[in-house]
C-alpha cells in the first residue's frame, strides 16, 4: 500500500473541509431563500393558513440551515402567533444561540408602524429584541401634523462586482439626480446631511440596510421619508411569474464556474419582501414614499430579451409586494412598470424613462406638487414614449389609502 506525506494528507484535509464548506454554504442559501417565502406569505392580516405554510417553510430552513438564527427568531414569532408558546420559547432560545440580526432590530413582520388603528394590533415599540408581541388595542391614528424633518435614502446601482451581471448604463445618473432635487432648496429642501446616496460599491446589501436602519432610527411620525432604488430586480428562478423577490445589489453573487447559482443569489441579494416590511414595519413616519426603478438591462431597445443572464430574469416587483410596502398609514409606493414589462433606459434621455419624467415633474410642479399627480404625469409619459418606440412601459403605484398624499418639496420645521 502507497503512504501518503503529511502534505498531501493535508491537503485531502483540507479539500474535504473546503467541500463541507462549500455544501454547508450552499445548503444555508437555500435556508434563506425559504426565509424569504416564508416571510412574503404573512402579513398581519393572514388567515392561519398563510402561517401554518410560513411555518413549514421555517422548519424546512432550520433543517437545511441549522445555524441560521434569522429563521429560528422568525419561526418563534410564527409558533407564538399560532399559540404553540412552547415551541415559541424554544425557537426563540435557538435564535438566541445562533444570533439573530432580525432579533437584534426587533423586527417583527406582524407589526406595522403605522396602524390604521382599527381592532386590535401590536402598540408600536413594545416589541424589544427577543421578547413575543403582545396583542394590545391599537391607538387610534392622529393625523400627521406639519412636517418637521425630512430624511431619504437613495440607491442606484450600475456595476456590479460580479462582471456577469450585465451592467445598467443609467441608474447611477438616475440616483444622484435624484439626490440632487431632493436637496435643491427651490424644488425637494430636503437637508443634504438627512440624504443618503449609496452607488455602485457603496451600494452592498449590508449598506442598504444600515440605511434603512438609519431612517427607521431617527424618522418620527410627523417627519417625511424617500426611499428611491434603481437597479436589477430578479425573482425567485428566471421562470418565475411572480415578480421581483431581490433586489440585485453591488455585492451580490450570481455565478459560480460560469453557471447561475441560486443558492448565491439567495445568500447575498436583498430580498423584497425585507424592504417591505422595512417599510410596513419600521418606518414612523407618516408620510413614507418608495420609489423602485427595477431596470431592464442591455442598454439597447432592440433587445427583446429581460434575461439578465442565462436562467436570471429581470422585473419589476409584484403587485402584491408593491401593496405590502403600502400597508399602514400615509404609504405611496410606486414601480417603474407593471410586472411583465420592462423598465426602460434611454440613450437620448440619459436616464431611465421613468426616472427622466418623474424628475421633470418633480421640477416642473416646483417641488409643491402632490405625488399622485407627479405620478400620473410621468406615467403618461412613460407609457407614450415606450409606446413611440414599439414597446410596453406602465409604471404603477400603490397607496395606503385614496387621501395618502404628499408633496416631497413641503419644507420642514424650520432650523432642521
Amino acid at each position: 500500500m502507497k503512504s501518503f506525506g503529511a502534505g498531501v494528507l493535508w491537503a485531502l484535509g483540507a479539500l474535504c473541509l473546503c467541500s463541507t464548506a462549500q455544501a454547508q454554504g450552499a445548503r444555508c442559501g437555500a435556508g434563506k431563500d425559504l426565509v424569504v417565502q416564508a416571510l412574503e406569505r404573512i402579513t398581519p392580516e393572514s388567515d392561519r393558513g398563510a402561517f401554518e405554510d410560513a411555518l413549514q417553510l421555517l422548519k424546512h430552513a432550520v433543517s437545511e440551515c441549522s445555524e441560521l438564527g434569522d429563521a429560528w427568531y422568525y419561526r418563534s414569532l410564527v409558533e407564538q402567533h399560532l399559540g404553540h408558546d412552547a415551541l415559541a420559547k424554544y425557537a426563540m432560545d435557538k435564535a438566541r444561540f445562533n444570533g439573530s440580526e432580525a432579533m437584534q432590530q426587533g423586527l417583527n413582520p406582524l407589526v406595522l408602524a403605522t396602524p390604521a388603528g382599527r381592532g386590535f394590533g401590536v402598540v408600536p415599540g413594545s416589541v424589544k429584541a427577543g421578547q413575543q408581541p403582545e396583542a394590545q388595542p391599537a391607538a387610534p391614528v392622529k393625523p400627521p401634523g406639519p412636517i418637521e424633518q425630512k430624511w431619504a435614502l437613495v440607491v442606484g446601482i450600475s456595476r456590479f462586482s460580479d462582471r456577469s451581471i450585465p451592467a445598467l448604463n443609467y441608474t447611477t445618473a438616475d440616483a444622484t439626480s435624484f439626490a440632487a432635487e431632493l436637496t435643491d432648496p427651490a424644488i425637494g429642501k430636503f437637508p443634504a446631511s438627512q440624504v443618503h446616496v449609496l452607488t455602485d460599491e457603496q451600494a452592498t446589501t449590508k449598506n442598504i440596510k444600515e440605511g434603512l436602519n438609519w431612517i427607521a432610527r431617527h424618522a418620527q411620525p410627523n417627519d417625511l421619508v424617500l426611499i428611491y432604488v434603481a437597479t436589477h430586480g430578479t425573482p425567485r428562478t428566471a421562470d418565475s411569474a411572480g415578480g421581483a423577490n431581490y433586489l440585485i445589489t453591488y455585492d451580490t453573487e450570481t455565478a459560480s464556474g460560469g453557471n447561475v447559482d441560486e443558492d448565491a443569489i439567495y445568500a447575498t441579494a436583498y430580498p423584497m419582501v425585507e424592504l417591505a416590511n422595512a417599510v410596513a414595519t419600521r418606518m414612523k413616519a407618516l408620510r413614507t414614499a418608495v420609489i423602485l426603478d427595477t431596470c431592464y438591462s442591455g442598454g439597447s431597445l432592440k433587445n427583446e430579451s429581460a434575461q439578465m443572464m442565462a436562467g436570471v430574469a429581470n422585473t419589476a416587483p409584484s403587485g402584491q409586494m408593491l401593496q405590502r410596502m403600502s400597508e399602514g398609514t400615509g404609504r405611496i409606493v410606486m414601480a417603474a412598470s407593471r410586472v411583465d414589462e420592462q423598465s426602460l433606459e434611454s440613450a437620448e434621455l440619459k436616464h431611465g424613462y421613468f426616472t427622466y419624467f418623474l424628475l421633470q415633474a418633480i421640477k416642473d410642479g416646483k417641488g409643491t406638487a402632490p405625488l399622485s399627480q407627479i405620478f400620473g404625469v410621468a406615467a403618461q409619459q412613460v407609457s407614450q414614449r415606450a409606446s413611440a418606440q414599439g414597446l410596453r412601459q406602465h409604471p404603477v403605484m400603490s397607496r395606503s389609502s385614496e387621501d395618502a398624499d404628499f408633496a416631497l418639496g413641503v419644507a420642514g420645521r424650520p432650523g432642521q
